[in-house]
């Protein structure tokens, strides 16, 4: 045995930078996927689930392995490639993840997140982990000198690895990930596994090969992975970057800016160059102040889920000047709104949890929006009775909740219904509006049963003040708002499926907007699948 392994001081260490390393691959993960399949608890469970697969694969080879062969040579091997597969990450990961959804997306008419997700973890992660999970009874068999001992030491090895684990859950979020990006916190990981093995084939003056193939894998990687980029296809973003919280893409033309967290689905915020409507919800949104009898002006506006202050703008550019706060959890997502969003220096955002600013906060709005539903990501502590409950509270007299439903649902039992069913529990008159031309729905509460009167009584008060654009834009709104009648499909603090319900929204959209190019695949095979694309 090398001189090395008889200090279990350095076995502790492989032990210890192993379960780091895998805590560290685990949020890695999440953030690779993030960008292409949300960041949700359903995203989450499939990522833990392949891991747990793989580690508990990886512990009953390493352990039938030892017993057939206790060649230290053998683990510290494994070590080094799964170094060289974890530093590959970066390099090849999103290709992966874009090429199985590609091939999924015309293949699987349901749950496609769920496959998709699962696949790509399968792919990506398996393998590595698998190896990793070898790691903890190749080293027992190593350690343990006898049966006196064999407790505590089997305990000591349990311990090391729990503490490179804790380690490793917080170094990513807090320290690599938000100061050098998902990349670099994988190549630095895979590092440190290739330090381990490199190390011990030095002292055991064996492995030449292997630790200069190694090397020169991990080096290329380095090279090859050094890179930010998630939507590598686009070569005029203005900014892409990540935050504790989000992947955060901003791309420009001639006519505005736009503000992406997910490489696949939706655009989170725009801002309009010229004076004109964004064509989005939050022109129908605008509606709200008008709901309350006052005048716009004179509205006190809370907006949680600030983004980059879409809404905030657009008021202030079409009614003057108004009392607006936000709330946004995100301060990077702030920053980029001073920076390329035109949000106003005397505009307050708040970076807070937009539940808990409620419950920390006393002071009453005219008018509260509530846009904190990203495409597939919905905060299930923002969708339920108790959070409605409070946001009803902290509305004045005649005040207006408006609520961004980003995933239209058309079927019983939907994401929408469920919402909107959750709100008519709470709130006496309940209207939601179809947003022309997108999947969102835009829904308005109140206790006053003139809402919808008071915006038409506000749209002729204000006359040809009011922007001609803007008018009938809100006349539209007036037309085709539809009072809701709530059924019984509620969400609480306790029961609230909002990922399952917002999968089943997304495998909708996902039908709908492939079923063109599923026509064309059938009628004239791939080659005309790749002309039309």
């Amino acid at each position: 045995m090398p001189a090395i392994l008889r200090n279990k001081f350095y076995l502790y260490m492989t032990e210890f930078f192993a379960g780091m390393s895998v805590m560290a691959v685990e949020l890695g993960a999440s953030r690779l996927l993030a960008p292409y399949f949300s960041s949700s608890q359903i995203v989450w469970t499939i990522i833990i689930g392949t891991i747990m697969i793989a580690m508990a694969l990886g512990n009953i080879y390493g352990g039938r392995s030892a017993d057939k062969n206790p060649d230290p040579a053998k683990l510290y091997g494994r070590i080094l490639i799964a170094a060289v597969w974890i530093a590959a990450i970066p390099v090849f990961g999103k290709y992966i993840i874009l090429g199985i959804s590609g091939l999924l997306i015309f293949a699987v008419s349901s749950h496609f997140l769920v496959i998709a997700a699962f696949a790509a973890c399968m792919v990506i992660f398996v393998f590595p982990l698998f190896l990793l999970g070898t790691v903890t009874p190749s080293l027992a068999k190593y350690c343990v000198s006898s049966l006196e001992d064999s407790g505590s030491t089997v305990g000591t090895l349990g311990a090391y690895n729990t503490i490179g684990s804790i380690i490793g859950t917080f170094l990513p979020t807090f320290v690599t990930i938000p100061a050098v990006g998902t990349s670099i916190t994988f190549l630095l990981f895979a590092g440190i596994l290739l330090i381990l093995g490199v190390v011990y084939f030095i002292s055991a003056k064996s492995g030449t090969k292997r630790m200069i193939v190694s090397g020169i894998c991990f080096l290329l990687c380095c090279l090859l992975g050094y890179s930010d980029k998630f939507a590598f296809w686009e070569s005029d973003l203005v900014y892409e970057g990540e935050s504790i919280y989000n992947y955060l893409q901003v791309r420009e033309d001639d006519d505005a800016v736009y503000l992406s967290t997910n490489v696949l689905f939706g655009v989170q915020s725009v801002y309009q160059k010229e004076d004109t409507l964004t064509g989005m919800y939050y022109d129908y949104a605008m509606a709200a102040p008008l709901m309350t009898g006052k005048k716009p002006s004179d509205c006190s506006v809370l907006i949680l889920g600030m983004g980059t202050g879409t809404y905030s703008t657009q008021c202030e550019k079409y009614y003057g000047e108004m009392d607006i706060e936000g709330v946004e959890i995100d301060k990077d997502i702030t920053g980029l709104a001073r920076d390329y969003f035109n949000l106003a220096e005397k505009t307050p955002v708040t970076t807070y949890d937009g539940r808990a600013y409620l419950q920390a906060v006393d002071r009453q709005y005219d008018v509260i929006m509530v846009d904190a539903y990203q495409d597939i990501t919905i905060p299930f502590q923002m969708s339920t009775v108790e959070f409605f409950t409070m946001v009803r509270n902290h509305l004045k007299e005649n005040g207006v909740m408006v609520v961004n439903m980003n995933m239209r649902g058309k079927e019983e039992g939907s994401i929408n219904q469920y919402l909107a069913d959750t709100i008519s529990s709470v709130f006496s008159e309940v209207y939601t509006v179809d947003v022309e031309y997108s999947t969102n729905r835009e829904l308005f509460a109140s206790q006053n049963k003139d809402m919808i009167d008071n915006m038409q009584s506000g749209i002729g008060s204000m006359g040809l003040s009011l922007d001609y654009s803007l008018r009938s834009m809100l006349q539209e709104v007036s037309r085709n708002a539809d009072r809701y009648e709530g059924t019984n499909f509620v969400m609480t603090d306790d029961k609230a499926p909002v990922e399952l319900l917002g999968m089943r929204a997304i495998d909708e959209i996902i039908k709908e907007e492939v079923e063109y190019y599923k026509g064309v695949y059938e009628r004239e095979g791939l080659s005309g699948l790749l002309n039309m694309l």
